[in-house]
């Protein structure tokens, strides 16, 4: 049981108490394993060679699809215990942890900004070599506050060190139904947020669509927008893919690996699509998952028709002669559903684009063999027409609608991470929902911003900082943050 003592104005003590989350089916799996492998290696005759493992299992997918609450509820990593922070001195539930003040107040009392730099000292302090720092936010609440000061703190202890930030949103907070008051503090805060991260990161990645299951993005998925389980597998899996460049072995000038290529460290992706070539730091997301056959026939449609944005507000069919982009596949098949060679990729993309009607200035493209693998956990998120490994079925399969980690092993994904003009929409809206709810004059949303700890210069310079972004990608005078 938790137990939380609250002193109030009145000098009474108010206690708060709550019964201890129960473990679901997967989290038992989990602590009985270790129990079982103890005996299983002290006395092998008491294994039941005939158990029925599937049976177990879909009786622990079925719990994880209707009985998940919290990211915990199908974690299975074993974190060290210097990689979780808990907030304390808050009793609240997350829909009141809503805005940025909260967040940063919370920061700077009780001596957390101290103690969560020394915890990401220790992991620091124990590299050989720090490529850069991944930070991955919910920036729709009182988390943004949080994840500001703690950049700030990285951004003066590690000024050399590239950030790369992935501000998600999960689906559910656009279906909750909101007044005009409602959705004019969720624009404020939303452009507030963008503005004050995106100047303590070298690159910033949004992700999070309005809708997941409408979007083109979901074509062999299944998802439940209510259900952040369903929406998290796909995001993880999209910045996996395309961070797992930064995690191969770079090879040498000469040297060449049948199993991987085009190696790229955080520093080399931060310069290509933020650097001199193409001075915008707000990327777009594509993901193809699972990505289709490489077949020769289909390599333009595969790669290039499928890869879909995670993010909204996305310009189509843009003719971008400056966009720089990186392109990571991993798992690819080709005719038969056989694994595809890394020179079966290359060969494919440049085929692609070579029947393409535009292709971008410039285009780095990282290759694996290796699928993305599908552990117990996964949610049920494949239709019926996903294969065991990843392939698409020219017929769907019977009777299952929906397929988990015991139908489908593994996934052929393909993401590219892309500096387009295509982005502008997303961040015009964002500078006009400023300009208009907090800086002109008698903008409704001016009490707002000051209640969350923001005065009118500050403001300014946020929607300043938005305007600097919108005309490095369309430089016209009209995008002014002043209010006259």
């Amino acid at each position: 049981m938790k137990v939380s003592r609250q002193m109030c104005r009145k000098g009474r003590v108010i206690t708060h108490a709550s019964e201890p989350l129960r473990r679901n089916l997967f989290l038992q799996s989990l602590s009985e394993e270790g129990q079982e492998s103890v005996g299983k290696a002290n006395d092998l005759d008491n294994v039941n060679n005939n158990s029925p493992a599937e049976i177990q299992d879909k009786d622990i997918v079925e719990c994880l699809e209707s009985d998940v609450q919290y990211w915990t509820d199908f974690s299975k990593v074993h974190y060290h215990p210097q990689s979780l922070y808990e907030l304390s001195g808050l009793w609240a539930d997350i829909q009141e942890f809503d805005n940025y003040g909260l967040g940063k107040e919370a920061f700077c009392g009780h001596q957390h900004g101290e103690e969560i730099d020394d915890r990401l000292r220790f992991f620091v302090e124990e590299c050989d070599h720090i490529q850069g720092i991944q930070c991955i936010v919910d920036d729709s609440g009182g988390f943004s506050g949080v994840s500001a000061m703690f950049l700030e703190s990285i951004a003066d202890e590690y000024p050399n060190v590239p950030v790369l930030l992935y501000n998600a949103r999960n689906p559910s907070l656009h279906m909750d139904s909101k007044g005009r008051k409602q959705a004019i503090s969720h624009n404020l805060h939303d452009a507030v947020s963008f503005s004050r991260l995106s100047e303590l990161c070298k690159l910033i990645i949004p992700v999070g669509l309005p809708s997941l299951s409408g979007s083109r993005a979901s074509q062999f998925l299944r998802i439940e927008d209510e259900k952040p389980y369903h929406s998290s597998a796909v995001y993880a899996s999209a910045m996996h893919s395309f961070s797992l460049p930064f995690r191969m072995k770079q090879s040498g000038p000469s040297a060449e690996s049948i199993y991987t290529s085009g190696a790229l460290d955080m520093y080399g992706t931060v310069q290509m699509l933020a650097g001199q070539m193409r001075q915008n730091m707000v990327t777009i997301l594509d993901v193809a998952m699972p990505a289709p056959s490489l077949s020769a026939d289909r390599a333009q449609q595969s790669f290039l028709g499928n890869l879909q944005p995670l993010i909204p507000d996305i310009a189509e069919d843009v003719e971008d002669f400056h966009a720089v982009e990186t392109m990571n596949i991993h798992g690819a098949v080709t005719s038969g559903n056989q694994r595809a060679s890394i020179n079966d990729v290359k060969d494919a993309v440049e085929c692609a684009y070579d029947n393409s009607v535009t292709r971008p200035k410039f285009s780095h493209l990282s290759a694996s063999t290796c699928p993305l693998p599908i552990p117990l956990p996964f949610p049920m998120i494949f239709r019926d027409m996903v294969g065991q490994h990843g392939e698409l079925l020219e017929t769907p399969i019977s009777g299952s609608s929906s397929r988990g980690s015991i139908e489908v092993h593994s996934i052929p994904m393909a993401t590219r991470l892309r500096s387009s003009t295509a982005v502008l929409p997303f961040l015009e809206r964002k500078l006009e929902n400023l300009r208009r709810f907090g800086i002109e004059r008698g903008a409704i949303g001016a009490p707002l911003l000051q209640s969350w700890g923001f005065g009118k210069d500050e403001v300014e310079d946020m929607g300043e900082v938005l305007s600097k972004m919108v005309t490095t990608l369309k430089p016209y005078p009209q995008y002014s943050s002043d209010s006259d």
